[in-house]
């Protein structure tokens, strides 16, 4: 991908970006008049002012949390990823989910997520009986064990 179009939806939002040459995700920030308070347990959707085009349907934005506010306040996506399609030219919003017992304000400006884009793959579907053999097979949820 070359080319990611951006376009701000208000003056006061901010173009995402990466904070260092490593990062793979672009910072989100809050397009807010005013601080949004998120009650323990409750979820807000929080404005970016901004909207994207991706090139293609070759592409997806997804909205990641942003560790600091995850860890350290409880405070991460509603939906756990964000899934941005190719075809969406609306604002880009991240429903915040306060996992907590103690409230959050979300203040003017603030990161509050992180955009990464990534290649999609569309495969053919193939309806089958037979998926092959594994030595896992079916085993699921913890079959291999905690360690």
């Amino acid at each position: 991908m070359s080319v990611l179009k951006i376009k701000k939806l208000r003056d006061n939002a901010h173009i995402p970006y990466r904070a260092t040459a490593g990062s793979a995700g672009m910072d989100l920030y809050a397009c807010i008049d005013e601080p949004v308070p998120i009650p323990p347990h409750e979820i807000r959707l929080i404005p970016t002012g901004i909207a994207i085009a991706l090139e293609s349907a070759d592409y997806v934005a997804y909205l990641f949390a942003r560790s600091g506010l995850a860890i350290k306040h409880g405070l991460a996506p509603a939906n756990c990823v964000g899934v941005i399609d190719s075809d969406y030219r609306g604002e880009v919003c991240v429903g915040l989910l306060n996992q907590t017992d103690q409230p959050f304000t979300v203040s003017p400006d603030e990161r509050i997520a992180q955009m990464v884009i990534s290649p999609v793959i569309l495969p053919e579907i193939e309806v089958t009986d037979d998926l092959g053999e594994t030595d896992r097979g079916a085993g699921g949820f913890g079959s291999t064990g905690r360690k």
